[in-house]
């Protein structure tokens, strides 16, 4: 049986018995039920007598337990931190052995933060032990008072964890906007947002295609951040493809009146308006290099510099990015700044297309058909072979959704719209996908196949799409490099280790000609 050991401050007050007879340090030791081999007694050197005088009177009642005293002088025991120092620096010279003995820290002497620091040294494990806290005899009893255990360990405490699961739950539901969503790979990537989101005010970074969810999904997470009350402000929402020129700095930073020819007055910008809160710089990928320069700045100081001003002014917010395009290649290119980049790339999120979560493509309907609902102020559903019809379409891998989740509300919008007596038909539908295909093909919005009808002309269709990807992939190489030999030791980089011949450029020559192409074609 593990042998029970007390580490406590001594109580200058209680201990010496001024208020009252009874004394914590000497009669936590008189507990029947509670036998301790050693009690461990903390104190600062201007009361050592008192601790001696307590430790001979705990020995005296109780010959079993041994009682070692520790001076430890802290000037201000209201300190926080020097009282959280001294205690630290206590339990790691102390040497805990948990397999012979259990330990408890006794919370009932000692200045409140003194008791604070104990329940944070414990609940981190810095001390492995229980709390204990010990109170007078009730009413006239004469007595040894009151014990109390607290076992920090909340895994044993299931309604606690059931608790806590539900909280998790909820704010999973929050970020996916109430959407029974059933693909793995974005479920996991919501999981690892909400965790991120509740303990680290670090920017995000939300990439992925047009349409995809990131002005939504940034907004959930504005909601979740006031929820946990890691902010108090509003959340400003920039479209960055809007802002060119002065207009991008004086809209970000605001000016003062004399910086602007025709101003009638000073104005605060939105990096002032997000104080405190969120600001979402939606497609920062279109934002000029002296706009950026100016928001790392901002980000990693909370300062920054309005147009005609001779100082700066402070803004604190959390950072949300979205992008459409991969911003590791716009460094490359020179069109986004690396440092920003590195900045925003601590946590990146990428959202899959519609195209790529085709389990998801029911619970979104479901989800359309309600907002459509609050919109219209009606209800409107499906026949049952007319949804059977549009989920076969939806769901077919041959289905681009080039707008993605734009595209599909849009298009239950539409046969909402147009539905008789709140019910969508068979006919419905089909005249739906008639749209959407029409739509699709006069927008041409597959750059892929952009690419490949330039080169191939109609021999692009009779391509399959697997290999258009990685055609439209090569050429797109082809064009951003001086020379057939560069372009082969960029795309064969990984596998050329393990080759005998090292010939890239001839490797790339025979690709090309599979597909009756060459190097001068493809650089046109």
């Amino acid at each position: 049986m593990k042998k029970n050991i007390v580490i406590g401050f001594l109580g200058t007050n209680l201990d010496s018995g001024k208020r009252r007879r009874w004394r914590p340090s000497v009669q936590i030791a008189q507990h029947p039920d509670f036998p301790i081999e050693r009690l461990e007694l903390i104190h600062a050197s201007n009361w050592t007598h008192l601790a001696e005088r307590v430790a001979r009177e705990v020995e005296r009642g109780n010959p079993d337990t041994e009682v070692v005293l520790h001076q430890i002088d802290i000037a201000d025991p209201w300190d926080f931190e020097e009282m959280y120092g001294a205690m630290y620096d206590f339990a790691q010279g102390y040497g805990f052995d948990e397999e012979r003995e259990e330990y408890h820290v006794h919370l009932t002497t000692g200045t409140h933060v003194a008791q604070i620091c104990w329940f944070l040294l414990t609940e981190a494990r810095h001390i492995p032990g229980k709390l204990i806290q010990t109170g007078p005899p009730r009413g006239e009893d004469e007595g040894t008072g009151t014990l109390q255990i607290v076992d920090l360990d909340l895994s044993k405490y299931n309604a606690l964890q059931q608790r806590f699961d539900l909280v998790h739950k909820e704010y999973n539901t929050l970020l996916k906007g109430g959407i029974n969503t059933r693909n793995a790979v974005f479920n996991a990537m919501i999981d690892r947002m909400e965790l991120v989101t509740s303990n680290s005010d670090a920017p995000l970074l939300l990439m992925g295609p047009t349409g995809t969810g990131k002005s939504d999904l940034a907004t959930r997470l504005y909601e979740l951040k006031l929820q946990r009350r890691r902010i108090k402000g509003r959340m400003v929402h920039v479209n960055c493809s809007t802002l060119k020129g002065e207009r991008a700095m004086s809209t970000l930073f605001g000016h003062r009146r004399q910086a602007i020819p025709g101003a009638g007055a000073d104005r605060r910008g939105l990096l002032q308006e997000a104080d405190g809160g969120v600001l979402f710089l939606d497609e920062i990928d279109e934002l000029g290099l002296d706009e950026q320069a100016m928001i790392l700045h901002a980000v990693e100081t909370g300062k920054y510099l309005p147009l005609g001003a001779d100082y700066e002014v402070t803004s604190r917010f959390h950072l949300i990015a979205g992008a459409g395009r991969a911003l590791a290649g716009l460094v490359a290119q020179g069109k986004f700044r690396a440092d920003l980049f590195a900045r925003l790339n601590l946590w990146t999120f990428t959202l899959p297309a519609l195209r790529d979560r085709p389990e998801d493509i029911a619970p979104n309907i479901e989800y359309e058909l309600a907002r459509v609902e609050k919109l219209m102020g009606n209800s409107v559903s499906f026949n049952t072979d007319a949804f059977t019809a549009y989920q076969k379409f939806a769901t077919d891998p041959g289905t681009r959704w080039p707008g993605n989740f734009r595209d599909l509300g849009a298009s239950i919008q539409r046969m909402c719209t147009l539905a008789p007596r709140g019910r969508i038909t068979l006919a419905a539908v089909q005249d739906e996908l008639k749209t959407l295909e029409s739509t699709w093909h006069d927008a041409n919005a597959d750059p892929d196949m952009q690419l490949l009808t330039a080169h191939l002309g109609d021999l692009a269709h009779q391509i399959d799409e697997f290999d258009r990807v990685q055609l439209a992939a090569v050429i797109r190489v082809c064009q951003t490099t001086p020379s057939l030999s560069a372009a082969g030791r960029r795309l064969f980089a990984a596998s050329r280790a393990s080759k005998t011949s090292r010939n890239d450029a001839d490797r790339l020559r025979k690709y090309l000609d599979k597909f009756g192409l060459d190097w001068s074609q493809c650089q046109s």
